[in-house]
């Protein structure tokens, strides 16, 4: 989520006689009856085809010779339905107009929202194409169908309620509710089936807190003789390279109220953590703009050294986004700092989405942007961070989610992992995409034998609406590059019409 957040008056309109969903019994969010489904997943890895496309064929000089199967779409979309294919490649296709994100904004921020019949009308086919495409279902019931397809076609899936920024302590324990009931929601299943549940800091903290609290870090990075009575223990969030321009001045230290407030935010993430442990469910934590990142990792941290021993699994999984210029090396910090102390602690590894805002918040201060000048320096920062974690993981000490949809970054993951000798799918990294982006990516690593799961938001239409059109903001780049998915898909499409029954 970033701080260009959807406009107010879309949250306004959309919740213009709508309630809140009420906290009742959760449900059993997936049968767990599906033991051949485990038991296909815990076979041995095919051997890699030879057959590959184009856009996959190189390799790196210290990684085997590893490659995507691209070419045969009946296998790549084997699980795909033919419907479901024609669905998807059309939502795929007008999603990559950027005037469709344009319109949608528009439409939800104008006065036609306040007629009932128009609002009732946009909802409606809201959820039937772009909704039904890239989100769940509206509750856990539903999410809950949508997580067996997924692990019906060899993925898994991390449940994320779509949740917007908190504004106050009432929404932020509303918001509590929900995390709780999500986790709890997998607690019958298969561990397999749900890897993760996402959680977003700023639906448990205000971002006006997280701001005050990454001014304080911020400045205390610079004078180290500032005491700050409220901090926990944590790991390094700062590396030397790290932005500070945010904090020009030195910041008030934090009122007693917003000491009282920030102290309900650390019980609320306790409480995420203790119902994470009980349901052997890990966390992944959602990233956020530079303004309030270092609250966050802050959070992440402090919560992984609080709630995690030495013999766990990584309970919290902070997120690093590649293109930020201080990203390899805030990384590497954090995680041998994490090794001294003997912390496991596990990175989910993004390429990042807020690249507009942080550019012209920098040119605001007259500061050079945060971001790498290039999408190419970007993508090297995401495939060095990447080969370092699967060291770490190689080396025992390491576990990592590689959250990416460029294909070529996949492919050089996979290469890597296969060179340092871990199976494919150990359980210590796995990849990760979108709900309803990148299948291509999503398929050709699982049928070569990875781990892959899909970022699964679910939630009412309408509170999901702004989560959707911030979406399509943020990710216009990966839409109108999703062209890869949509050529193989009208190949296959193509195919299937041509040689029915094949």
């Amino acid at each position: 989520m970033a701080s260009r957040s959807v406009h107010p008056k879309v949250i306004r309109n959309l919740r213009l006689n709508s309630s809140a969903p009420s906290i009742t019994a959760v449900p059993q969010l997936i049968n767990p009856g599906r033991p051949e489904k485990v038991a296909k997943r815990l076979q041995p890895p095919p051997t890699p085809p030879t057959t590959t496309a184009d856009s996959a064929s190189t390799s790196t000089s210290d990684s085997v010779d590893f490659r995507l199967e691209l070419d045969d779409t009946k296998r790549l979309f084997s699980s795909v339905s033919t419907p479901k294919l024609i669905k998807s490649t059309s939502i795929l296709t007008v999603s990559s107009y950027d005037r469709v994100a344009d319109l949608g904004l528009w439409i939800m921020t104008s006065g036609l929202m306040n007629n009932p019949i128009i609002r009732q009308l946009v909802l409606g086919v809201t959820e039937h194409t772009f909704y039904s495409h890239f989100c769940a279902g509206k509750d856990l019931e539903k999410a809950g169908r949508t997580v067996n397809k997924l692990w019906d076609s060899g993925l898994g899936a991390m449940l994320d309620y779509g949740l917007e920024h908190a504004t106050d302590n009432e929404s932020c324990d509303r918001n509590l509710q929900e995390f709780l009931r999500t986790i709890n929601s997998t607690k019958s299943v298969d561990s397999c089936q749900v890897s993760f549940v996402v959680v977003k800091i700023t639906a448990i903290c205000p971002p006006s807190l997280l701001r005050r609290v990454s001014d304080l870090l911020r400045w205390e990075q610079q004078d180290k003789s500032l005491h700050l009575p409220w901090k926990l223990k944590t790991l390094p969030v700062f590396s030397e390279s790290s932005p500070l321009y945010h904090t020009m001045r030195r910041p008030p230290p934090l009122s007693r109220e917003e000491e009282h407030d920030l102290e309900l935010a650390y019980e609320r993430l306790d409480k995420i953590c203790k119902n994470s442990i009980e349901a052997n469910k890990p966390l992944l934590i959602d990233a956020e703009d530079t303004a309030i990142q270092p609250a966050i990792d802050y959070f992440s941290y402090s919560a992984a050294i609080k709630h995690t021993n030495k013999e766990d699994d990584p309970l919290i999984f902070n997120t690093i986004q590649a293109y930020l210029k201080d990203a390899k090396e805030r990384l590497v910090i954090a995680k041998k700092a994490a090794d001294r102390m003997g912390l496991p602690v596990g990175f989910k590894l993004v390429r990042g989405a807020y690249m507009s805002s942080e550019k012209h918040f920098a040119a605001s201060f007259g500061v050079k942007s945060p971001i790498h000048d290039d999408i190419q320096k970007t993508h090297n920062c995401f495939d060095d961070c990447a080969e370092f974690l699967l060291e770490e993981v190689a080396s025992g000490s390491g576990s990592v989610v590689l959250a990416t949809h460029n294909i070529e970054s996949g492919r050089k993951a996979a290469s890597k992992a296969i060179s340092l000798g871990l199976q494919r799918d150990n359980p210590n990294f796995q990849f990760a995409q979108l709900y309803g982006m990148a299948d291509v990516l999503s398929f050709s690593l699982r049928n070569e034998g990875f781990r892959v799961s899909k970022y699964l938001p679910f939630g009412p239409v309408e509170q999901i609406m702004p989560y959707l059109l911030r979406r399509a903001e943020e990710n216009r780049g990966l839409l109108a590059a999703s062209s890869i998915d949509r050529v193989l898909m009208k190949k296959e499409l193509l195919r299937r019409l041509t040689s029915p029954g094949s």
